[in-house]
């Protein structure tokens, strides 16, 4: 038998599932989820909905649940509940997430037949990281009305590039030609039509690279942009950099705030921000683009701060990294916008994987392979391509790893916190070690982002304008 946790005397099943399971006389041991308990265990739960009305979905976490598969099955459009409606469903019921529980919802039920092989199953409480072990013998009773199918596919067979950044060509060109009906050109950079850099930014690029760059220099290329120049001196007098006195220039917001490296950096941030427009289109229950990227450079600003000085990275670089780490994302609605909102709905009714697996399911490639190309395409820095390449791999220690390690540790600690979407996975202490910090000062350091988070959110407000 897999051991688990003890119980943390905070966590309780939710009153409405005790009573539920009691009257079915369901028997069940209370244990804290977590990254260690094996997938095939858990029971991802699943509402989706159509003019006909719901579904729920029960199927095991180590399945990718796929849409296309749900309608050759059901004849449906399914798509997953909005975020509102399912939470007006669990306040009533005074619950923090949908459990996978037939009985609870009087929607008909579809589940994978694979569950059932497990002896005993972790189903969800309700109560966020709290599980009920439930023998599958006893499981099965609850599932006398629900449709048994065989329609998850395995995430094990779903291999999302992370470590083979040579290959990246080769597959985006295989998955732009998947999605395209015109012969695929010989230059990849014509085939995936990618906008030109805008000028703002190649002068901050050529900058960046000028060791006799002046405070003067940069001053004048952000206020050759009017834009720009409103968004760094607001950047500037924002409570959250506590600045005495009124900025009242570029100037003044480099002098006597930010300083020259996180102004140019920051400024690049914002150049490359209006090359690739938002799609208007996006998953459920995500934090705002932006806000999320803002989140996470804050986040990796405090971190490299934490770190010794011989072995600190380049700060204004770290905190660029952090701004534009999910940028593959907006390239992904660039190049393949018929597609794009079926990724959208693909992630929402698969919370429990990481979107890589969604992507390379549907595209063959993910937007970390894409966003990493791109800033090659575009001479970025190598350490902010390998930043964004590499960010969902906490083993990487090749050339440039404390970037990519730590856009890894500022994104899972926000996501311990509730900010971004994904499952939360395991910090390794050779990547605390690898950057030569502890576990407390990365916690102090995303704690002070979360205390700021008013001041962030409207920081982060104004990359949407």
């Amino acid at each position: 038998m897999t051991e688990v946790a003890h119980v943390d005397d905070s966590l309780h099943t939710p009153s409405v599932i005790r009573q539920l399971l009691e009257k079915l006389s369901i028997s069940y041991q209370e244990v804290v989820d977590d990254v260690t308990l094996p997938v095939e265990r858990k029971v991802q739960a699943v509402l989706v909905e159509d003019a006909v009305g719901a579904l729920l979905i029960l199927f095991p976490q180590n399945q990718l649940l796929d849409l296309n598969r749900i309608a050759e099955l059901t004849g449906r459009e399914l798509k997953a509940v909005s975020h509102e409606r399912l939470s007006r469903m669990l306040v009533k019921h005074n619950l923090q997430s949908l459990p996978g529980l037939p009985a609870l919802t009087s929607s008909p039920c579809l589940y994978d037949d694979r569950l059932l092989q497990q002896p005993k199953l972790l189903v969800g409480s309700g109560e966020q990281g709290l599980l009920l072990e439930i023998a599958s013998d006893d499981f099965k009773g609850m599932l006398s009305k629900a449709s048994a199918a065989h329609f998850g596919q395995l995430v094990s067979t779903v291999q999302p590039n992370f470590d083979r950044p040579h290959d990246d060509r080769e597959e985006i060109t295989q998955a732009v030609h998947a999605f395209t009906a015109r012969r695929i050109q010989q230059r990849l950079e014509a085939t995936l039509e990618i906008p030109p850099l805008a000028g703002t930014a190649q002068k901050i690029i050529k900058l960046r690279v000028d060791p006799d760059a002046t405070i003067d220099d940069i001053t004048g290329v952000v206020e050759t942009d009017p834009a720009l120049a409103a968004q760094v001196v607001s950047w500037a007098a924002s409570p959250y950099y506590a600045s005495t006195g009124k900025i009242r220039s570029v100037e003044d917001a480099i002098v006597r705030v930010l300083g020259f490296d996180l102004v140019i950096n920051l400024a690049l941030g914002l150049a490359l921000g209006k090359t690739l427009s938002l799609p208007k289109d996006h998953p459920q229950q995500t934090t705002p683009y932006w806000q999320q990227s803002i989140y996470t450079a804050a986040v990796i600003e405090g971190l490299t701060r934490a770190i010794p000085r011989a072995k600190r990275p380049e700060g204004g670089l770290t905190y660029l990294a952090g701004l534009l780490h999910n940028f593959g994302y907006l390239l992904l609605a660039h190049v393949f916008p018929p597609h794009f909102s079926l990724i959208c709905r693909q992630l929402e009714v698969n919370p429990h994987l990481h979107h890589s697996y969604v992507e390379q399911h549907l595209l063959g490639i993910s937007r970390e392979q894409i966003g990493a190309w791109l800033m090659r395409a575009w001479d970025m820095p190598d350490e902010l391509s390998t930043a964004l390449r590499f960010q969902h791999d906490p083993q990487y220690a090749g050339e440039h790893c404390e970037y990519a390690n730590l856009v890894f540790l500022a994104v899972q600690l926000l996501r311990q916190h509730g900010v971004g979407s994904g499952p939360v996975e395991a910090i390794p202490n050779e990547l605390f070690e690898r950057l030569g910090i502890t576990r407390e000062k990365a916690e102090e350091s995303v704690r002070k982002v979360l205390d700021a988070e008013v001041m962030l959110r409207e920081l982060a407000a104004q990359f949407n304008h």
